[in-house]
């Protein structure tokens, strides 16, 4: 009997992302690309340390306090104040009014997961709506905490644009006082974003029907360069929504700063306005505050301290600040470079499709648009990895294999274009 009761357990199949990276290092071919993989790498492939991060590390490291102690339960104070305001600007009226709690957390994964806690205890038996498509990891994340989850609709799979309509109409239908994630910037997987006017017109239909909004904020500087341009549906929600709804986000400074296996994130929760005395506001957050501990403390009992300390340096010294603006332009320029230049190969290749979504896009990814079948074709036949969706990660692009890569999308689409005549 004891030998037999763990037999009944499924075996899962196997992270995509990380099956891609697996196949990939055992692939034996000299001209390969990971095109898979959502971390930025330079112009020569390899991993990038940002400049203000050298210099943030070794400031850390020369501090005489320096050490290896525990932080406390919610994390490091400069760390989790400094990221509120970058996130929600340094004006801002939540800040201002003191309605703000913030915990450190592991990363952006770390953020979702305390707000699905959250939402478990306290929000039950509503439901919680993610993109059409999302991040993979978001729906595991909701489901095993327990929140029942459903999708509404986002891309366009044949204009390759934001569907717009379907959008508002997901809002419309779903029962009052739902969950909605939105991703703050640089959507993930489709690197297509709302504009400032969509925006507007989304999160008035979320006021209109009182869901709740939680923000998922993994690409803020990484998608533009520009901090308050990417916090801008985050700031836009605040003052729609935060006057009846909490509001949740979930911020990783993975992309941004690249501290990828640092696990550096911070969760907020922005307490609606409150009509009453002051007093009632301070007694909400002493007790939501008390629950977050509690979360935290029996889970990983503390947040990691060596990249909350980096980020927090950066975050907190002017000219850090100043090196890490520069550095997130460099990052958000090559991408966006290599972007027009992947298009510009297809096009100059007369591949058949138009391709200009490529450009239209923005942040680390591009919903390509090719089908799970060529993608297997690209692996195959010329080395090209990416995920079946047909998602691509830009970052992976570089004026070595660039051209490589559009002339093997090139033939997968042909190939497939002459297949479909038969």
């Amino acid at each position: 009997m004891s030998q037999a009761i763990l037999n009944n357990v499924e075996k899962l199949p196997a992270d995509a992302l990380f099956d891609i990276k697996q196949r990939f290092s055992k692939d034996p071919r000299e001209v390969k690309v990971d095109l898979g993989i959502g971390a930025y790498r330079d112009e020569n492939g390899k991993p990038w340390v940002l400049p203000s991060v050298r210099s943030a590390e070794k400031l850390v490291q020369e501090d005489p306090s320096y050490n290896h102690e525990y932080l406390g339960i919610n994390g490091l104070p400069t760390l989790t104040s400094n990221a509120a305001k970058i996130i929600l600007g340094e004006d801002s009226p939540a800040l201002a009014e003191d309605r703000v709690i913030s915990v450190q957390s592991l990363s952006g994964t770390g953020a979702l997961h305390i707000a699905a806690k959250f939402i478990s205890k306290f929000l039950p038996n509503r439901t919680l709506y993610l993109s059409n498509p999302t991040w993979a990891n978001h729906h595991a994340i909701f489901q095993t905490q327990g929140v029942k989850t459903a999708i509404y609709s986002y891309w366009d799979s044949k204009t390759k644009s934001l569907d717009l309509e379907g959008y508002l109409q997901s809002i419309k239908n779903a029962p009052n006082g739902s969950i909605f994630v939105l991703h703050a910037c640089a959507h993930n997987p489709t690197g297509l974003d709302p504009n400032q006017e969509q925006w507007n017109q989304i999160l008035d239909a979320i006021a209109a029907k009182d869901h709740i909004a939680i923000f998922d904020s993994a690409y803020q500087g990484f998608a533009s360069g520009d901090l308050n341009r990417d916090a801008f549906a985050v700031r836009l929600g605040i003052q729609k929504l935060s006057k009846v709804c909490p509001i949740f986000i979930c911020q990783s400074f993975a992309k941004n700063i690249g501290l990828y296996g640092e696990r550096v994130g911070c969760f907020h929760l922005v307490l609606p306005q409150q009509n009453d005395a002051s007093a009632n506001l301070v007694s909400i957050k002493t007790a939501v505050s008390s629950q977050l501990s509690k979360m935290i403390r029996s889970e990983v009992s503390n947040s990691p301290a060596y990249g909350a300390k980096v980020a927090a340096k950066i975050l907190s010294t002017p000219h850090l600040t100043e090196q890490w603006h520069k550095d997130m332009i460099t990052m958000s320029s090559r991408i966006n470079k290599m972007r027009a230049s992947l298009r510009d190969k297809l096009v100059s290749l007369k591949t058949p499709g138009t391709w200009d979504h490529i450009v239209g896009q923005c942040g680390m990814f591009s919903y390509t648009g090719l089908s799970p079948d060529m993608v297997e074709r690209l692996e195959s036949q010329h080395a090209v990895y990416l995920v079946s969706s047909g998602r691509i990660s830009i970052a992976g692009l570089n004026d070595g294999n660039v051209d490589h890569v559009a002339k093997a999308i090139d033939e997968v689409v042909r190939n497939q274009a002459a297949s479909s005549k038969f």
